[in-house]
């Protein structure tokens, strides 16, 4: 895999354990949250340090934005732990193509997406069973009350399709992509810039002062879609997991 795509190995090459540098890259990023996360809240106290203002902050984000408000007190409150994994694991990763020497996004590549994908599939889907047994989870995703039963010829393949086939790939596409067009202009801007300052001659030279500031316009740009990208897909997720659990269509 790492030769597919141009990455050669840094650890443990011919194994299955081998590591590239997206690898590496997506390994620093979830340690590096989860260490951020441990020291801001190891000792939680009664008035808050200014770590633990931080963290609980960023958690309060996820609880009040997302969980509760989607899926109600009740369901937020029991799938908050998924949701803010998901949520703080997708930043984390898609904001290392904004950080120098890593520059590239551990969301970047076809592997971590589909995974959280699949991931969310499996929750919503596990959800809506726990909560109204598969019997009439499948019944309330496939056959919708209210709907006249020729209708269903049409409309049950349809939902089929959308619910347990397109919704993971489409949230892992959409993922995917917005990162990894990102990463493309980032590297477009830069080493455009780096042509016109250091190769280009005479007036050519000119232009490497609108590439850099084209690269850092899409930088900024970038940082906000990494985020809004983890809302996005967390969010998502959320509402699939709330149509799940839901009593009726």
């Amino acid at each position: 895999m790492g030769e597919f795509l141009g990455l050669p190995a840094l650890f443990f090459e011919g194994t299955p354990f081998e590591i590239n540098r997206i690898i590496l890259v997506r390994l620093i990023a979830v340690a590096v949250m989860l260490l951020l996360f441990w020291l801001g809240l190891r000792k939680a106290r009664r008035v808050p340090t200014r770590g633990q203002s931080i963290a609980e902050m960023a958690m309060e984000f996820v609880k009040v934005q997302i969980a509760d408000q989607i899926l109600g007190e009740k369901f937020g409150r029991r799938y908050l732990p998924i949701l803010a994994s998901l949520f703080f694991g997708i930043i984390a990763m898609n904001l290392t193509g904004l950080i120098p020497f890593f520059n590239m996004a551990g969301t970047a590549i076809i592997g971590v997406p589909l995974t959280l994908g699949l991931f969310a599939y499996v929750v919503f889907i596990h959800a809506g069973i726990k909560e109204l047994g598969a019997r009439k989870f499948f019944k309330n995703s496939l056959l919708p009350s209210g709907v006249p039963v020729p209708i269903y010829l049409i409309l049950t393949p349809v939902e089929f399709l959308n619910i347990f086939i397109v919704r993971p790939l489409s949230l892992a596409l959409r993922l995917l992509l917005n990162m990894m067009v990102g990463h493309l202009l980032l590297v477009l801007c830069f080493a455009a810039t780096h042509f016109f300052f250091f190769t280009a001659d005479g007036w050519l030279s000119l232009f490497g002062v609108g590439t850099l500031l084209a690269g850092f316009i899409f930088t900024l740009v970038e940082l906000l879609v990494a985020a809004l990208q983890a809302y996005v897909f967390t969010l998502l997720t959320a509402v699939y997991i709330q149509q799940a659990v839901a009593e009726e269509h």
